[in-house]
C-alpha cells in the first residue's frame, strides 16, 4: 500500500494488478462469468508508428520495449481475445485528430477504417474528437455522411475502394452538453450484454466523461457547448444504471493522471482522474482513463475501501490495457476481490496483421500522392525572419490568411456556433509569442526547380496545428492594449513578442516610449482610419490567442465569438483561392524615435520551430489542452 492507499503492481512486465491475493487464481474460478475488457487511448491517428519520442517505453526493472503501429496492435488484440467468451474492446478518446499527415490530411478517415477493422466496440469522446464540430463527429465520422468538398476534403475511397462509410462504433459522453437545452451531445452511457451460464445475459454499464474544459480549449473551442462537473455526472449515471438493474459499471474517462515508474505499475499517483477515483461512486467497479498520455496500472480503493482498477494505456498505440472482471452469474455483480488488470505493450515481436498493414500502407501512399498535389504557386520565398520591428513575410502572409479565413462561410456541418458569422475587419497573428505555440511552423521557401509550385504537403507543413481561426467582437481599447502587450520587461530586458497585422492595418510604435505607452491609437490605421478606442471591431485570430494562451490577455474581453475552419485546412484553401502568392513589401509596422537615446525596440523572442512536440509534453498541466503540444 502506498501512502495514498493504492495497491500497486510490482514485478515484471505482464504481472497484473490484483484486487486481492485471491485474484491470482481467478482464472480457475469457473463458477463466475469472466469478462475481458480491452482498451486503448489517445491513438491520434498514428497508424504506422508513434512519434519517435513515444516509440520506446520502459517496463519493470528498466527493460525497454519498442512499440506502436496498428498492424502489431491487431495481432496482439487477436492473441488477447483468444479463449475468451466475453470480450469488449473500447477506447478513452482522442483516437483521431492528431498530427500524423496521412490521418490529418485525409479528414481522419484512415483512423476510422483502422479502428473498424480492429473491431472497436465503442469509445468515449475525447477533447480532440471535438476539434471540428459536433456535426462533423456525429454526421461524418460516425454516420459517414459526406459534406462540401467531397473527394477533396472528405469522403475518400478507403483501402477496399469504398467511399468512407463512417464508424462501425459509437462515441459517448455524459458531460458534454448543448449549452441552450442542457441535453447531452452524445449518448451518456451504453450497456453491453455478456453471456452467462444457461443462456443468461448479464449487463455491464459504461459511463463516459470528456475532459473538463474541452468546450473552451483552443482546438476544440465550441460556443454552442458547455460541460457538467465530472464527479457529479458520474455519480448520477452510476445511480441511474444501478436503479435499472445494471450491477457491473465501468467509468471510461478522457482525463488522466500520472503514476508509476513503468507502464505496468502505479506508485505515487496524482492528477484529476486520481482525485476522482478516490471519491466517485462505489457502484463503479473500474476506472479507465486517458488524455494525459501516461501509462499506469493499479488498484485504488473506492470510498468504501474496496479496490477497483485505475488504469491508463499511454498513447499512440503503445499499450493495450486488459481488465478481467468476474461477475456473479445470478446478480451480475462484480466480485471485486477477483479483479485483475494488466498493461500489455504493443511490441513488434509478433507478425503484423496483414489486413491492418494493408490499411496503414494504403493510406500512407494515398497521403503521399495527395501531399504532392500542386495547390498554388509562389513567386518568392516567405520566411519567419523578423526585422527589428517584428515583421516578416511569413507573418504577414498568415495575417492575411487569417483575415480571409475570418470572412468565409461556416462549414455546412457546423453545429458548434451560436453567434452570427460577421466577417472580420482585421487580423492579428502571434509570430513569436512569449509563451505557448505559434501557428507558423516553417518557412514557405521558393522551389525554382518546380517553378515555384506549392504542394498540399508544403502548405500543410508551413501553417497550423489544428487550431481554428475565430472571429470575435472586441473594442478598440482591447486592440490597443493587445498591441501594447507585445512589450514586457523581463528583469532589466525589454522583450518584444510581435503580432503580425493584416494587409489593411498599419501602425507605428514609439521606440522610446515606456512599456504600456508605446502605441498611440491615432497611429493605428485600419483601412486608413485611426483606431477608435470606444468603437467595436470584428477581429480574426487563432483560438489559442483569443483565449489568452500566448499572453495577450487584452483580447480576452471578446464577445460573440465564431469558430471557423481549422488552421491547416483553412490555409490550404487560402493558397488555392489565391493561386499565386507574392510576398508584400514590409512596412505594416514602423517605429518613431529609433535614434533617440532611450530608444529600444525590444529583444525579439525566438521564432518557434516546427510541429516537433507532436501532441504531448508529459507534464502535470497536460489537462489544460491549449493546442499543439497538448494532449
Amino acid at each position: 500500500m502506498t501512502v495514498a492507499g493504492s495497491l500497486v503492481t510490482m514485478a515484471a512486465t505482464g504481472t497484473p494488478a490484483l484486487a486481492s491475493g485471491h485474484a491470482r487464481d481467478a482464472a480457475t474460478a469457473t463458477e463466475y462469468v469472466d469478462v475481458q475488457l480491452l482498451s486503448i487511448t489517445d491513438l491520434h491517428g498514428y497508424l504506422q508508428a508513434p512519434p519517435a519520442s513515444d516509440a520506446v517505453i520502459t517496463g519493470a526493472g528498466g527493460k525497454q520495449f519498442t512499440v506502436g503501429g496498428v498492424p502489431y496492435m491487431a495481432t496482439h488484440l487477436k492473441n488477447l481475445r483468444a479463449g475468451h467468451t466475453n470480450t469488449l474492446f473500447f477506447a478513452q478518446g482522442d483516437l483521431f485528430s492528431g498530427w500524423s499527415f496521412p490521418a490529418a490530411s485525409l479528414a481522419d478517415e484512415p483512423t476510422i477504417e483502422a479502428l473498424n477493422r480492429m473491431g472497436l466496440d465503442f469509445s468515449t469522446a475525447g477533447n480532440h474528437e471535438f476539434d471540428r464540430t459536433p456535426g462533423f463527429l456525429i454526421d461524418h465520422m460516425e454516420k459517414g455522411k459526406p459534406y462540401a468538398g467531397e473527394g477533396w476534403t472528405n469522403s475518400f475511397p478507403d483501402s477496399t475502394g469504398r467511399t468512407f462509410p463512417g464508424a462501425k462504433f459509437r462515441y459517448y459522453s455524459a458531460n458534454m452538453l448543448w449549452g441552450t437545452s442542457g441535453k447531452t451531445v452524445l449518448p451518456p452511457v451504453n450497456v453491453e450484454w455478456v453471456r452467462g451460464p444457461g443462456g443468461r445475459r448479464l449487463p455491464i454499464g459504461f459511463i463516459h466523461l470528456t475532459v473538463t474544459g474541452t468546450d473552451t480549449g483552443s482546438t476544440s473551442f465550441q460556443t454552442a457547448l458547455r460541460m457538467s462537473q465530472e464527479v457529479a455526472t458520474a455519480n448520477y449515471y452510476a445511480a441511474l444504471l444501478k436503479a435499472r438493474g445494471v450491477n457491473a459499471i465501468v467509468l471510461s474517462m478522457h482525463d488522466g493522471a500520472v503514476a508509476g515508474s513503468d507502464f505496468n505499475s502505479g506508485s505515487t499517483p496524482s492528477g484529476p482522474a486520481y482525485d476522482l477515483a478516490l471519491t466517485v461512486s462505489s457502484d463503479i467497479d473500474a476506472i479507465v482513463t486517458g488524455h494525459w498520455h501516461y501509462a499506469f496500472n493499479m488498484m485504488v480503493p473506492d470510498p468504501k475501501g474496496r479496490p477497483r482498477p485505475f488504469v491508463e494505456a499511454g498513447c499512440h498505440a503503445q499499450i493495450i490495457n486488459e481488465i478481467n472482471l468476474r461477475l456473479d452469474p445470478v446478480t451480475g455483480k462484480v466480485v471485486r476481490e477477483l479483479t485483475t488488470s494488466t498493461n500489455h505493450p504493443n511490441t513488434h515481436d509478433v507478425t503484423p496483421d496483414p489486413d491492418l498493414k494493408e490499411t496503414a500502407d494504403y493510406w500512407s501512399g494515398y497521403a503521399d500522392n495527395r501531399g504532392a498535389t500542386r495547390i498554388g504557386r509562389q513567386t518568392a520565398s516567405f520566411t519567419r525572419s523578423l526585422n527589428s520591428f517584428g515583421e516578416s513575410t511569413m507573418g504577414n502572409l498568415t495575417a492575411d490568411w487569417a483575415l480571409w479565413a475570418g470572412g468565409q462561410k461556416l462549414d455546412p456541418f457546423d453545429t458548434g456556433n451560436i453567434h452570427p458569422n460577421v466577417p472580420a475587419q482585421l487580423a492579428l497573428i502571434a509570430v513569436a509569442p512569449r509563451q505557448g505555440s505559434c501557428v507558423i511552423n516553417d518557412d514557405l521557401v521558393l522551389d525554382s526547380t518546380v517553378q515555384g509550385a506549392v504542394s498540399y504537403r508544403k502548405a500543410f507543413n508551413a501553417v497550423g496545428y489544428g487550431d481554428p481561426i475565430v472571429t470575435a467582437t472586441v473594442t478598440g481599447q482591447s486592440i490597443h492594449d493587445a498591441l501594447e502587450q507585445q512589450w514586457k520587461m523581463k528583469g532589466t530586458v525589454l522583450t518584444y513578442a510581435p503580432l503580425a497585422v493584416s494587409h489593411n492595418v498599419r501602425y507605428t510604435f514609439d521606440a522610446a516610449g515606456a512599456v504600456g505607452n508605446r502605441v498611440n491609437p491615432a497611429d493605428v490605421l485600419i483601412d486608413g482610419t485611426p483606431l477608435d478606442l470606444r468603437a467595436t471591431y470584428r477581429i480574426a485570430v487563432t483560438a489559442y490567442t483569443l483565449i489568452g494562451a500566448d499572453d495577450y490577455p487584452a483580447l480576452g474581453t471578446y464577445t460573440q465569438p465564431v469558430r471557423h475552419t481549422r488552421d491547416f485546412e483553412s490555409f490550404i484553401a487560402y493558397v488555392q483561392s489565391q493561386a499565386v502568392l507574392t510576398p508584400a513589401p514590409l512596412g505594416r509596422v514602423t517605429a518613431r524615435s529609433v535614434s533617440a537615446v532611450r530608444a529600444d525596440t525590444g529583444q525579439l523572442l525566438p521564432v518557434p520551430a516546427t510541429r516537433s512536440a507532436d501532441i504531448t509534453p508529459r507534464v502535470a498541466s497536460a489537462g489544460t489542452d491549449g493546442g499543439r503540444g497538448r494532449c
